[in-house]
């Protein structure tokens, strides 16, 4: 069989090594970047970190003794993908510069099309494609007047310089904590422009020193300890919890998230400001240390009364205040229900995914969509976005897609997709949990569709690891 596994990003990376261990040879990756590392490849903004510890944030094959930090820095992420990418010859079977645009299922096989008319055919589609990944622009009037430099978080342009210069940031996400963090002791003057607040966690972030990274390297095991208690601390603190939204541990999650609002912003007035109207977990926690700090300097300023536009020079609020700028950062985060679009794919009878995603994008246990066989998704809808560390969620799918390949390798079948009754059966499930999660408790956050139904995985992780474990081949159809 030939295998075609579309991006190298972290699952990728992931799918590629995986696929040659399982004995499968004919495998190609296409990238439209010049190199791997999605998500980490894309931003560099300063003060970029991962909220994911490090040694958890690692593949489990591949563990690393030199991590610098327990959040290590993003820059530091992305030499850790380029290097096992590398090591394990993920690189050499890379097409780098090529976009698949086009993925159709004919006469039984998958047919691809790269933006350079580049054509190829697999029998088997892995689409590694992610989730932060196509930056979300606002849509204000007069941005594109603007006199001074602006971009998204995600497309920094370091060649513009903010020592000393007036820069405003639009967003209150993870990214733009961790941007104004980072660059207010640097900055001129600095301009939060807030819509809604967020509840902060507060988190240590100590460095390894050489003495323990030694350890690491002469005792393997310790990683992998760190990794075993930190997904338990995941499972037990959050991953396990979410349908259960008057758990006592969501509560002291909430409390804790108070209390470091409370004793870290001294003026009452920023303070209250500060303080989202929501419970902590509603949105996606903002994991960071020193924010609060950041904000409160004599050169920072928040602004809550709303984008009206944006001028030549600067950004006019509702209440008609002008605030002239340099620069204009925009972390309004990512388009994270695109998934593989916007490569168009069309599966058996011309059915195009876009068509079937046109009120929400929908998977069987996030992999997986009838009528599209042998085409397989990691890290899809529906999947445990916020619930775990992703390296994980991805190789337990992978384990998952490579026991239905093996139907396909002992000629079981030729063909395998998601039943449509397995389908409605899990989405209709899927959708009566969401209703009962933390993230339907009262705020607007990107784990919402546009009915204002949570998207991401509503279960516990428990249950997800059980779905993983062994496929339940009668909910597929095999031809």
């Amino acid at each position: 069989m030939r295998f075609v596994v579309i991006g190298a990003g972290m699952s990728g990376i992931l799918a590629a090594i995986r696929l040659r261990e399982a004995g499968y040879d004919d495998v190609v990756v296409y990238e439209k970047a010049d190199r791997p590392g999605g998500t980490w490849r894309e931003n560099t903004y300063p003060g970029l970190s991962c909220d994911v510890p490090s040694h958890f944030y690692s593949y489990s094959f591949a563990l690393n003794p030199d991590w610098s930090r327990r959040y290590s820095p993003g820059a530091e992420i992305q030499a850790y993908f380029t290097g096992v990418a590398k090591r394990y010859g993920v690189t050499d079977r890379t097409r780098f510069g090529k976009e698949i645009v086009r993925c159709a299922f004919e006469d039984g096989r998958w047919h691809l099309t790269a933006n350079d008319g580049a054509t190829d055919v697999a029998d088997v589609v892995i689409a590694a494609t992610g989730v932060l990944h196509h930056p979300k622009m606002p849509e204000i009037e007069g941005l594109e007047t603007f006199a001074g430099a602006a971009f998204h978080s995600a497309r920094w342009d370091h060649s513009v310089p903010i020592d000393g210069r007036r820069v405003g940031v639009v967003g209150t996400g993870s990214s733009a904590v961790q941007i104004v963090t980072a660059i207010t002791d640097r900055v001129g003057q600095l301009v939060l422009f807030q819509r809604t607040p967020q509840w902060i966690m507060p988190a240590q972030n100590p460095a390894y020193g050489d003495e323990e990274k030694a350890s690491f390297r002469a005792h393997p095991e310790a990683m992998e300890e760190i990794r075993r208690a930190t997904a338990q601390q995941f499972c037990d603190g959050f991953a396990n919890i979410v349908g259960e939204t008057d758990s006592p541990i969501l509560q002291a999650m909430h409390d804790m998230c108070v209390a470091h609002l409370e004793s870290s912003v001294h003026d009452p007035e920023l303070r209250e400001k500060l303080r989202p109207s929501y419970r902590a977990a509603c949105k996606r926690l903002v994991i960071a240390d020193g924010f609060y700090e950041a904000i409160q300097r004599p050169n920072a300023r928040l602004v809550t009364d709303g984008v009206a536009r944006v001028e030549p020079a600067g950004v006019r609020t509702k209440d008609g205040t002008l605030y002239p700028l340099d620069v204009l950062v925009l972390a309004t985060g990512f388009q994270v229900d695109w998934f593989v679009r916007p490569m168009q794919v069309t599966g058996r009878g011309g059915v195009r995914l876009d068509d079937l995603w046109a009120h929400g994008a929908t998977a069987y246990l996030s992999m997986t969509v009838p009528g599209f066989p042998n085409f397989f998704m990691l890290n899809g809808p529906n999947g445990p976005v916020g619930n775990f560390s992703l390296i994980e969620v991805a190789e337990l799918q992978f384990d998952y897609v490579l026991k239905l390949v093996d139907e396909l390798r002992r000629g079981a079948c030729r063909e395998l997709a998601p039943s449509a009754e397995a389908m409605a059966r899990f989405d209709a499930e899927r959708r009566e949990a969401a209703k009962k999660t933390i993230w339907n408790t009262g705020c607007r956050s990107w784990y919402l569709d546009e009915t204002g139904l949570p998207t991401a995985w509503p279960f516990t992780f428990d249950r997800f690891r059980n779905e993983m474990a062994a496929p339940r081949l009668e909910d597929y159809e095999r031809r």
